[in-house]
């Protein structure tokens, strides 16, 4: 299939509305980062943000780019993710972000990428454009990431209480809400790890598109920094409809909860982007809280608030390839 070239300015553009979704990304999912820290009150919401944005930043330091290869590589064919096919998966997942954000739910912005980009591939390409086993293993995390970050945190919450059992109300909380800064920093830095590499990824498809990262597909350095960078702006803008739902609404959190929330939600995305799973840390984080609060009583859970973010998830996919689709079907009219 003939690559299309594009001039560079239409790739300039293309490149800032990748980095717009980051942004959109980092805004959408401050409340991963920052719910927990916030509605127990550890840190002011202003400060928390830029917590978590400076660890967003700097997750680069820590985690290899996986991630940004299985975006790359290992979802749509290489020869199919044109710079329209891009636009189009970039399109979509902006959209379903905005409408999510609007509605204060904390759907996955990095499914909606996924979603956006097999959208549009299959739009251009048909269904055989997919890379399947790629796309089966993320399908496979929308579960599995949640459900590890519920075990985690629900271990953790056991263990902790145990452990503070002898303790006053006062001394558990004054450790924890110390503790709760480091939980948040390895989530923080488990989120940008994770999530700003899909970006990278889809950069770098766009740039090896054009014969610009010559025969081996890799990421290079400034994107790496450009991606870091408008993850962190969009988390210090935080999301506040969302730092609700995720920090209050699904059960009330103390401290010590919130700790092991953060700490099992972080053990799973460093588990995942070492391996080089782009997985939700929407859903990661949420399993997580909903672990701490089933480990006091099922009924400390808002199970009709969760129910209704898992809808959220389930057409997420679906919903975002859908709008790629028709996005990519446009611009392909437009500039035929």
């Amino acid at each position: 299939m003939e690559a299309m070239t594009i001039g560079m300015p239409l790739l300039v553009a293309l490149i800032l509305v990748a980095l717009a979704f980051d942004f959109l990304n980092g805004l959408h999912d401050a409340a991963n980062s920052i719910a927990t820290i916030v509605s127990t009150c550890v840190l002011s919401p202003r400060v928390a943000v830029l917590w978590a944005a400076f660890f967003n930043f700097i997750a680069f330091l820590f985690f290899g780019l996986h991630v940004a290869s299985t975006i790359g590589k290992g979802i749509v064919a290489a020869d199919v993710a044109d710079p329209l096919v891009v636009g189009g998966a970039l399109l979509g997942a902006i959209a379903w972000n905005v409408v999510t954000w609007i509605w204060g739910i904390p759907s996955s912005s990095s499914h909606a990428l996924v979603g956006g980009l097999i959208g549009a591939a299959v739009a251009k390409a048909g269904f055989s454009a997919v890379l399947w086993g790629g796309v089966g293993t993320i399908a496979a995390f929308v579960v599995i990431s949640p459900v590890v970050g519920f075990i985690l945190a629900l271990i953790l919450v056991l263990a902790t209480t145990w452990a503070a059992r002898r303790s006053t109300p006062f001394a558990v909380d004054t450790r924890f809400r110390f503790l709760q800064l480091v939980s948040s920093s390895l989530f923080s830095l488990g989120h940008g790890g994770n999530d700003a590499q899909k970006t990278m990824g889809i950069i770098a498809i766009l740039l090896y598109s054009q014969g610009l990262l010559g025969a081996e597909f890799h990421v290079p350095f400034w994107v790496v920094i450009s991606c870091q960078a408008a993850m962190g702006l969009g988390t210090m803008m935080g999301g506040w409809r969302i730092v609700r739902t995720m920090g209050s609404r699904i059960t009330e959190l103390r401290p010590m909860q919130g700790f092991c929330a953060e700490t099992g939600g972080a053990m799973a995305l460093f588990g995942a982007t070492w391996l080089g799973i782009p997985v939700s840390t929407t859903h990661t984080i949420t399993g997580a809280i909903v672990g701490v609060g089933a480990a006091r009583r099922a009924s400390a859970v808002r199970w009709g608030v969760a129910r209704r973010i898992v809808w959220a998830w389930v057409v997420t996919l679906p919903a975002a390839a859908a709008v790629g689709a028709a996005c990519y079907s446009l611009a392909a009219l437009l500039t035929n």
